[in-house]
């Protein structure tokens, strides 16, 4: 009875001040809201099924898609069925697929059981695979890896459903005489990643995955190139060595094995301290995961945890070396194209990060960063994109009161084939759904669309891609994002917290 007692004024009081606490971080005070994380966190997951290309299966949740891209591959004479649209083009781009594979694992393996108390575990775990059995087709043979299906530039100059896409489904390949390390080592390293989510499940699928990594690395490793055939879309400025640290890093979290951890050792990333964490570059993603391999007593790996603490002191206001500005309304700021696909990445870093410190801090100059403070600024980040900003607009679709209803995004726009199955062509598209000022017909629920502009402000016009267009790599950082602010109380089983108030409230 006493116990339960303690537990209930633990309750109440936690939840007063998660409700009315202000976080000061370096003098700058920061309101906390109070969010239904697990709703969104349900919601961000459910957008996947409105991104899936392929056959759907009888459980798909997301009713206004339906099946689309059946042939995909047929032009050489294999199945590259399935995968996912990367934004809101009809486009499958492998490079961008992995990453997203990659953070969605990542959320999965350490913050399992917060996903899995959401009830949201099993539904995460079909996003992994769906991904995951894509890469698993698209690696052909030891030496050959299929990076995209479709033509981006026929593509985006046509506005239509991708049920009834009539493009051409045009192939690109990596192999030994046209390597593309970037691609190849990114997919090594989602379907690493993956294999450590499935090993309790299916021991097999898991081994399969890692086998099929293991391949990937050597192929990427063996036969270094940059990859190019994305582009314009997806070119890498920070090369591929980032892609093959990654890979190797998370080939050594799954297996153990040293020769992957002497490869990071024998192999030096950039020199200067990183800013960002994308698509593009996955260094202080490397940073992060070797990091955790130091404090568990790698101490060989120390380089990596000051190269990780260098991005904290890049990112947190009042740090003497902070490279990346916030907006007037505290919103971290990297560039306008799609900038919260920024936020949210370099978010789940700090989270993640502030959760491996513990009660260590971070010191920036002459100013020190506790990981709580650390975890709280994060933590804004996450509050402002569910709402917490100058225009009170939530920029996950769905989600809130008030959010974008102009998605820039072909399925969402038009009409589902379910209601409206007559063949909308692209010119069609073009002129009677994508120039229209209406709401879109679907609502795509959990998208988290590109934000606001630097001055906090947001116009809901679904021209405007660079503020309005989805992509699958920016919910799946988001993902990982909630998972990550998600902490149950061992004490309260309904009562969650954020990992920055457990010392708050075990000292009640």
């Amino acid at each position: 009875m006493g116990r339960r007692i303690i537990c209930e004024v633990v309750s109440v009081v936690a939840l007063w001040w998660l409700l009315s606490l202000s976080v000061r971080v370096s003098g700058e005070e920061t309101q906390v809201g109070a969010f239904d994380y697990a709703n969104a966190l349900s919601k961000t997951i459910l957008f996947f099924e409105g991104q899936r290309s392929g056959k759907l299966p009888p459980n798909q949740r997301v009713n206004w898609r339906g099946d689309s891209a059946l042939s995909d591959g047929k032009l050489n004479n294999v199945n590259l069925v399935g995968g996912y649209y990367d934004a809101g083009d009809n486009v499958k781009f492998g490079w961008p697929m992995s990453f997203t594979v990659s953070l969605l694992s990542w959320a999965a393996v350490d913050y399992k059981s917060q996903i899995s108390t959401a009830k949201q575990l099993g539904y995460l775990q079909a996003a992994i695979s769906w991904g995951a059995d894509f890469l698993l087709k698209a690696h052909t043979s030891p030496t050959s890896f299929y990076t995209q299906v479709g033509d981006g530039n026929i593509d985006h100059q046509c506005w239509e459903r991708p049920e009834d896409m009539d493009t051409s489904r045009t192939l690109y390949q990596i192999t030994s005489s046209s390597p593309g390390s970037e691609p190849a080592a990114d997919a090594a390293a989602a379907l690493a990643a993956a294999s450590i989510v499935f090993e309790a499940l299916d021991s097999n699928y898991s081994s399969h995955l890692f086998n099929s990594a293991t391949s990937l690395f050597e192929f990427a490793d063996k036969y270094r190139g940059s990859y190019q055939g994305s582009c314009p879309f997806y070119c890498s400025y920070s090369g591929y060595q980032d892609e093959l640290l990654w890979a190797a890093a998370w080939l050594y979290k799954a297996s153990g094995q040293g020769k992957y951890l002497s490869y990071v050792l024998n192999n030096q990333g950039w020199s200067q301290a990183i800013n960002e964490f994308s698509w593009d570059n996955k260094f202080v993603g490397v940073q992060a995961l070797l990091a955790q391999e130091y404090m568990h007593g790698k101490i060989q790996l120390a380089k990596y945890k000051m190269d990780a603490d260098s991005f904290v002191c890049a990112l947190m206001p009042g740090s003497s070396s902070m490279q990346i500005r916030t907006t007037p309304g505290g919103l971290l700021y990297t560039r306008d194209s799609s900038n919260l696909q920024y936020v949210v990445s370099a978010t789940f870093i700090l989270l993640r990060y502030s959760d491996m410190l513990r009660n260590a801090s971070v010191q920036c100059g002459s100013t020190s960063f506790s990981s709580v403070q650390i975890g709280a600024f994060a933590k804004s980040q996450v509050d402002y994109i569910l709402g917490n900003n100058p225009m009170k607009m939530s920029y996950v679709v769905g989600f809130g009161a008030s959010y974008p209803k102009q998605l820039h995004h072909r399925g969402a726009s038009m009409p589902s084939i379910k209601t409206h199955p007559t063949k909308i062509g692209c010119n069609e598209g073009m002129g009677s759904w994508y120039s229209t000022d209406a709401p879109n017909p679907n609502t795509h629920v959990g998208a988290v669309v590109g934000g606001p502009d630097s001055n906090d402000q947001f116009k809901d016009s679904r021209s405007d891609y660079s503020h309005l267009e989805p992509t699958t790599y920016m919910n799946a950082a988001m993902v990982g994002s909630l998972a990550a602010i998600l902490v149950q109380s061992p004490c309260c089983p309904y009562l969650l917290l954020h990992n920055s108030s457990i010392s708050m409230v075990s000292a009640l």
